[in-house]
């Protein structure tokens, strides 16, 4: 009878500090703004300012290597290695500057739910839920967390722009095409 009382109390009390973690997170009613930036990185910064941030951070082993260009979509990738609880970064740079950020924990130090939680507790609920991804989102920028255990910031405005872009390349390719295929 003990025992069950014992489990039935650690229950109840697992179940209440569960809660008041969801109440604390969700209303506390004020919420930090969506942000556009981690650490020294920033959506819109340039690349060079990219380049001298990540060199100077400890938390990845960023080599000159690590910046490539795409020619077919004018884009610039940064892509390196962290060295605890951050395995990877990528940056997408169009214009010189940064639109879109995006990192690959390591699951082995940092969980979904931990981060999932601190998200939670600082910018609200998310606009959109599912099993796969948690959504925050301002008319500015979009915070992404993706399951395993990946984080993305992206600046909408500019990223929009990056997919008008490539929709009129691609129209253009397939007028193009048919141009050639018409010369037949």
């Amino acid at each position: 009878m003990k025992k069950i009382f014992s489990i039935l109390c650690l229950f109840v009390s697992t179940q209440i500090f569960a809660q008041n973690m969801l109440d604390g997170a969700s209303t506390s009613g004020e919420t930090a703004p969506i942000p556009s930036s981690y650490r020294a990185f920033s959506l819109g910064m340039e690349l060079a300012e990219l380049k001298d941030a990540l060199a100077k951070d400890g938390l990845f082993n960023f080599q000159e290597s690590d910046v490539s260009f795409v020619p077919s979509r004018k884009e610039n990738y940064v892509e390196t290695t962290g060295s605890s609880f951050i395995r990877r970064a990528l940056f997408q740079i169009k214009n010189e500057k940064v639109f879109v950020m995006a990192f690959t924990m390591d699951t082995g130090r940092v969980d979904y739910y931990s981060m999932y939680m601190t998200l939670v507790k600082k910018y609200g609920e998310p606009k959109i839920l599912d099993p796969k991804q948690a959504i925050w989102e301002d008319e500015k920028t979009r915070l992404t967390l993706e399951r395993p255990l990946f984080i993305q910031y992206v600046d909408k405005e500019a990223f929009s722009k990056a997919l008008d872009e490539a929709e009129a390349m691609r129209n253009e390719e397939l007028e193009m095409r048919a141009e050639f295929l018409d010369e037949f």
